[in-house]
């Protein structure tokens, strides 16, 4: 699919993923519009991290996701709408679980409204591993069973089975991708992989919590191009897809390995209001990519060990972003 000149929508556009899809959809000569939550501070999250060059060729437009207008007025003349907007801190879900839930379910659905009414070429709504909750079986594929295990993973499953029913009730050109833990540049200190890197980075003690859950990590340049490959796939309307590497590293061992590419060996303590509520810890993801490979030609390219020297090299020359003395929920 050729993108130059496309009219292109991208929710959440101020995220971590959400930054690289915009970057890697700029370069690739489509016309973005980038929708942010509007903020005082004029903030345009991850975005103020990437090139100028492609910064300038965006469109940003501001608003909230519960806001039906906004939405409907964001959509409008778009060819594909990757729908990336969410709160997606699970801590933070403990917390305001009905805010989470607000924005992902309803804003969810006044994205696939405002896609219906445009007639919208495809819709790209973003799943979670996490819906998937402790693995029963691995690895783990879209047969899977769901299980809210906190109140961000039950807000993306209601969003998931809300996108289902448009594509079956409205014929709405939805696809559901959904990447397991995406990791890399740009990230913020509330996902382990920069939490472990800033700390040992800095200081000679890493605080964490559980050592013992499994993820399976996807560099996000990977994730990014699953995006824009589902978003060009023939015969996936309707589809749930999962992006991830089909493996999987208990978090005490990725530790382990990030201290041994920085070459330092902090000492490492539990932190007791970083360990999620017994039932709610989700210990084993290990994603099955099949049915990527088969339906949209995807498979990661970048190592677990070369995605995690690219993250700590630009962490180490980006550390005035981070405070690795604070806990981020």
């Amino acid at each position: 699919m050729d993108w130059n000149g496309k009219q292109v929508l991208v929710t959440g556009a101020g995220g971590f993923i959400a930054s690289h899809l915009v970057e890697r959809l700029v370069k690739d000569g489509a016309q973005v519009r980038a929708f942010v939550r509007y903020n005082s501070r004029n903030d345009v999250g991850m975005l103020r991290l990437i090139s100028p060059d492609v910064f300038s060729a965006l469109e940003i437009v501001r608003g909230d996701l519960r806001d039906v207008e906004a939405v409907r007025g964001a959509v409008k003349n778009m060819d594909t709408v990757f729908h990336l907007g969410a709160l997606i801190a699970i801590p933070y879900s403990y917390v305001n679980p009905r805010e989470v839930i607000d924005v992902n379910i309803m804003g969810t659905l006044n994205v696939l409204m405002a896609a219906r009414d445009a007639n919208v070429r495809r819709v790209v709504h973003t799943s979670t591993s996490e819906v998937y909750g402790t693995a029963q079986y691995v690895p783990i594929d879209e047969k899977h069973p769901l299980q809210g295990q906190s109140p961000y993973s039950a807000s993306k499953i209601g969003a998931d089975r809300i996108a289902e029913s448009f594509y079956r009730s409205f014929n709405v050109p939805v696809v559901t991708l959904r990447p397991f833990n995406t990791f890399g540049p740009r990230q913020s200190m509330r996902a382990v992989i920069p939490t472990i890197i800033t700390q040992a980075l800095t200081r000679d003690e890493v605080k964490l919590g559980s050592l013992d859950p499994m993820r399976d990590f996807t560099f996000v340049a990977d994730t990014a191009n699953g995006f824009i490959r589902v978003a060009e796939a023939d015969n996936v309307l309707g589809q749930e897809i999962n992006l991830g590497n089909d493996n999987t590293i208990r978090i005490g061992d990725l530790v382990e390995k990030i201290f041994g590419i920085i070459g330092k060996t902090p000492k490492v303590t539990t932190d007791e209001q970083r360990i999620r509520p017994g039932k709610s810890e989700v210990m084993k993801l290990w994603a099955s990519n099949q049915k990527a490979k088969e339906m949209i030609g995807w498979e990661p390219r970048i190592s677990l060990d070369e995605g995690l020297r690219l993250t700590i090299e630009w962490i180490s020359a980006h550390l005035d972003l981070y405070r690795p003395d604070q806990y981020t929920v």
